[in-house]
């Protein structure tokens, strides 16, 4: 569904007329909906889970010397549990260190952790000590390219009627719904409700099946006994 569908659904809802195209309008309402459509999107894509479409696998490629290794192009942000996997260890990531003073004290100290160790300053991460050539360190991290053109090519923004959201549309409709009223100054709690139950729902339906299965098991309905009789010794 393109955002333009996404919006028409909306307009009714908070009592605009339905328009036949937003992001080349320059009316302040459809101006105010292509803000809050991007806004939405994000806030749904970055302040709530890591999802599973936005994983993405990065790699540092160590040369012997460099310590210093610039994020991603549409890096976003970690995801909430990560860790940095270096291939010269496969069985141990590095050790990290969030604290830039503790970083600061192991680099005055000279200080060489067994593993290896990692942290981030600025646009880089650093890694010491520098990784031996061609060996590399893997994380995951979450992209900022949570849209998609009408070629399928992911972007960061809404800019045309016939781009995509990557999650769930009808969660974006129904953020949409209760914002744009709470910025009016519209009732909107109910709205507010529906949004939340929708985006846990969603959430929850983001993962793979469960390896932990709770309660009994049963029998399929046409399965039958292997051996219906009685055997005799």
């Amino acid at each position: 569904m393109s955002i333009l569908s996404v919006i028409q659904l909306v307009c009714p809802v908070i009592g605009l007329n339905v328009p036949t195209a937003v992001f080349s309008a320059t009316d302040r309402e459809l101006v105010e909906l292509q803000a809050l459509a991007n806004e939405m999107a994000q806030r749904i894509a970055f302040d709530n889970r890591d999802w599973t479409k936005f994983k993405t696998l990065g790699t540092f490629t160590g040369d012997g010397t460099t310590v210093g290794f610039s994020l991603p192009t549409d890096y976003q942000r970690m995801l909430k549990k990560a860790r940095i996997w270096p291939s010269a260890s496969p069985f141990a990531p590095y050790t990290h260190y969030p604290d830039t003073d503790q970083w600061l004290g192991i680099t005055v100290q000279n200080f060489r952790s067994i593993i290896g160790a990692w942290t981030m300053i600025g646009e880089q991460v650093l890694i010491k000590p520098a990784m031996a050539s061609l060996s590399t360190a893997q994380f995951y991290y979450i992209t900022n390219q949570i849209i998609k053109d009408k070629d399928g090519a992911p972007k960061t923004t809404f800019t045309a009627d016939d781009d995509v959201f990557r999650l769930d549309e009808r969660v974006l409709k129904l953020g949409m719904i209760w914002q744009w009223k709470a910025n009016k100054g519209m009732a909107y709690a109910e709205d507010m409700a529906n949004y939340e139950d929708a985006l846990a729902v969603s959430a929850g339906a983001d993962k793979g099946s469960n390896i932990i299965v709770v309660g009994r098991g049963r029998m399929p309905v046409d399965s039958d006994i292997a051996f219906p009789g009685v055997i005799m010794p």
